[in-house]
């Protein structure tokens, strides 16, 4: 799906969600609206996808499954604020990064780990002296990030992505907060696809017993958790899964959310 497509199918829930455009970015020459669709709630969950341009599965879900995510989220009172492609050039060219070849993932916060020594995200568990809201970055991540500060901070937030390097038709997270609560998303994505448990996923991450990974690299995810969100994620699927597993995994951890976002603080 190219990016006009996608766009018109966005527009195109103006009946069930405020759709708006937070912002514009220009990549190559060509024009690409940034969108974000609110449905009112008396709780919030934050869903945001498509940082990475091949991971297209979350903003795919979104695209096709939004109002059954609507019809979820308002029967539990629970309003939504949904950035679905982030990343809107990558997701045209199929590309992990924008078309200038900038990353928009991480980059929402720097750590001051001793005085004047900063870092964008913590390699190892160690003890820090604060953070900050980070300011530059890619002009995809500076939209959003703007965008989401002008908010409070919601009671759930979930960031669907997924991962181009293992193989296979697999999922796990990374997640903050109560690991209890994300157990039963496991259980129920294990029925789909197998979960990836106690193995190496990168250079510096190993998924727990239960899929699960907590790490401290200056995403949305993590500046959330610096906020006190109770229950923060970052899905990954990875690519090889079949779409409609994908989707199938996006929709147990989007309704998953939304739940918790109804538990509240």
């Amino acid at each position: 799906m190219n990016y006009s497509d996608y766009a018109q199918r966005i527009r195109s829930f103006a009946t069930l969600a405020e759709v708006t455009e937070y912002g514009r970015v220009t990549e190559g020459g060509q024009d690409y609206p940034l969108f974000r669709l609110i449905v009112p709630g008396e709780r919030w969950l934050v869903i945001t996808s498509g940082f990475h341009g091949e991971e297209p599965a979350g903003p795919l879900t979104l695209a096709e499954h939004f109002p059954e995510v609507v019809a979820y989220a308002r029967e539990r009172g629970v309003g939504l604020r949904v950035f679905p492609c982030i990343n809107p050039s990558g997701f045209e060219d199929g590309t992990r990064y924008n078309r200038s070849g900038e990353k928009p993932n991480n980059d929402f916060m720097r750590y001051e780990v001793t005085p004047g020594e900063w870092k964008g995200e913590l390699s190892r568990p160690q003890p820090i002296l604060r953070w900050v809201l980070f300011d530059g970055g890619p002009k995809e991540t500076r939209a959003v990030r703007s965008e989401l500060a002008r908010f409070p901070p919601p009671d759930a937030a979930l960031d669907i992505h997924q991962d181009n390097y293992l193989g296979g038709e697999a999922t796990y997270a990374y997640t903050f907060g109560d690991k209890n609560a994300y157990r039963p998303l496991v259980d129920a994505a294990a029925r789909h696809v197998q979960v990836v448990r106690n193995q190496k996923v990168d250079e510096n991450n190993v998924t727990d017993a239960d899929g699960l990974i907590e790490y401290h690299d200056g995403s949305i995810t993590d500046w959330y958790m610096r906020q006190g969100v109770p229950y923060a994620a970052a899905l990954e699927t990875t690519t090889p899964t079949p779409r409609a597993k994908c989707h199938a995994v996006n929709l147990i951890w989007i309704r998953g959310f939304i739940d918790l976002a109804a538990r509240g603080r």
